[in-house]
């Protein structure tokens, strides 16, 4: 478990996540990170490796669950956690990272062919192309409902995520890991975790800053940019409103 809340400075924190990153990529361990929010991004561009879990501004408990679930996941799948041997906050997070790992996996050969043969941009073979103000309008709207609801009941950070980064590739703009996991709604730790499998499953595509090797860019694959813009040409075609 690393510690960074209490670091002054990125000087500081970069020989341990670099160690972080070692240890992690060598197989040595699974590694903890627990980092400030003005710390987030520098966490993401140094330690990239899926077996570093990062954490933002989490609470004692969220760091103790952390640390046990790397632990057992050192040993045993997702599955083989024992629900009743785990306090309540360890099967939440054992339950998030089952259920991102096996929607991931989910994609099936058909899904993945769909994905295949994309191009940059957001033009399908059917004219216009997808404009930015209309991505970001259904992102408005996805946020009106915390005004009826309670956002939690909503939440579907991956989509989010998807949406927000749809925008700014066609705006032509890049967005900091820092920025995305605001526009995820959710929690930080919890946009953290769905960034990195989405990296990993090659939906996200991570690129470092020429002019800042201590900052890290995310932004859709072509891949994921075709079918999205796929996906809502055909609910265009359907006459109804993508929220």
């Amino acid at each position: 478990m690393i510690e960074l809340e209490g670091v002054l400075g990125d000087e500081a924190a970069l020989p341990l996540l670099d160690w972080a990153q070692h240890e992690a990529a060598s197989g040595a361990r699974r590694v903890v990170i627990s980092a400030p929010a003005a710390l987030l991004d520098l966490v993401a561009a140094r330690t990239p490796h899926l077996h570093v879990t990062q954490l933002c501004e989490a609470g004692e408990a969220e760091r103790v669950a952390a640390i046990a679930l790397a632990s057992q996941l050192s040993r045993q799948r997702f599955h083989d956690v024992r629900r009743e041997e785990a306090p309540a906050i360890l099967q939440q997070l054992t339950e998030d990272v089952g259920r991102i790992a096996a929607l991931l996996s989910s994609l099936s050969e058909d899904e993945a062919v769909a994905l295949a043969g994309a191009r940059t941009g957001a033009r399908t073979e059917e004219g216009a192309p997808i404009e930015a103000p209309v991505v970001r309008a259904i992102i408005r709207a996805r946020r009106m409902r915390d005004q009826f609801f309670r956002g939690e009941i909503f939440a579907d950070p991956a989509w989010d995520m998807l949406l927000d980064l749809m925008a700014a590739r066609i705006e032509g703009k890049r967005v900091a890991v820092s920025s995305l996991c605001i526009a995820a709604a959710v929690p930080a730790t919890t946009a953290l975790r769905w960034i990195k499998m989405l990296t990993d499953r090659g939906l996200f595509i991570r690129s470092a800053d020429p002019q800042d090797g201590r900052r890290v860019y995310i932004e859709l694959s072509d891949e994921a940019a075709r079918a999205l813009t796929a996906y809502l040409r055909a609910v265009e075609r359907l006459g109804v409103s993508v929220i």
